[in-house]
């Protein structure tokens, strides 16, 4: 779910080719698990919280009235965020749950899914997409796609062929319109903005370079090297 996007496609906005920069240099994106990073988790989780309870009205939980956190925030969770270093701005971010464990779409949206639930060591669940809300809609596309080639470095590093995640249908088009390969798994479920489907998401090598060189992002984005854990206040 990507959590500032508008209803429509990505075409007519007109996003920068390349990273996200500022005037303290590009940004970069990062694979963090559980509480490492505390810094940049708890900017992350203030910015979901603001994005997808304050403005979408989700009903999702704060347990301090400024973080959004659920039962699938755990000490072994990985997200990807896309950040600028110098100043530790969250910029967008994404939840990564392996399909052999506890996750959304097998553990309330299985009917979504017209045959069994895609499971296994090579599938994950997408969750938990957002960008920043004081991005203008330029800079929310290019983080996005910043984002977007994260995922892929780190399936294709991690040895994932595919990923799931669930979507508001208001917000297919814009999804889809970001390049990826998808189908859907089921037919949607619900009336309006309100209703929801479920997408498979196929990862491989080709995909990357078209989307590599559609965006002009040559280079590897996504830092992954070993995590290490900070002595900062968690939430």
């Amino acid at each position: 779910m990507f959590g500032t996007a508008t209803t429509g496609t990505s075409h007519n906005i007109q996003a920068v080719s390349g990273l996200w920069r500022d005037v303290h240099g590009p940004a970069a994106a990062v694979a963090s698990r559980g509480n490492a990073r505390a810094a940049l988790r708890s900017a992350m989780l203030k910015d979901r919280k603001i994005v997808l309870m304050d403005r979408l009205g989700w009903d999702l939980q704060s347990p301090d009235g400024l973080h959004e956190i659920d039962e699938y925030d755990g000490d072994d969770t990985l997200y990807l965020i896309v950040h600028q270093p110098q100043t530790g701005r969250h910029l967008g971010s994404v939840r990564l749950l392996p399909s052999t464990g506890a996750h959304l779409l097998g553990d309330k949206f299985a009917h979504l899914c017209a045959d069994a639930v895609p499971a296994g060591p090579d599938v994950c669940e997408i969750t938990r997409l957002v960008t920043s809300p004081g991005l203008s809609r330029s800079e929310a596309l290019q983080v996005r796609r910043q984002l977007s080639i994260a995922l892929f470095e780190h399936a294709l590093a991690a040895g994932i062929t595919r990923y799931t995640m669930v979507t508001h249908l208001p917000w297919l088009p814009s999804l889809l319109s970001i390049g990826w390969d998808a189908e859907p798994l089921g037919m949607p479920h619900g009336e309006g903005v309100n209703a929801v489907a479920a997408l498979q998401i196929f990862v491989n090598e080709p995909t990357l370079q078209r989307l590599r060189g559609a965006w002009e992002i040559a280079r590897p984005v996504l830092t992954l090297s070993p995590i290490g854990r900070e002595n900062e206040q968690a939430f």
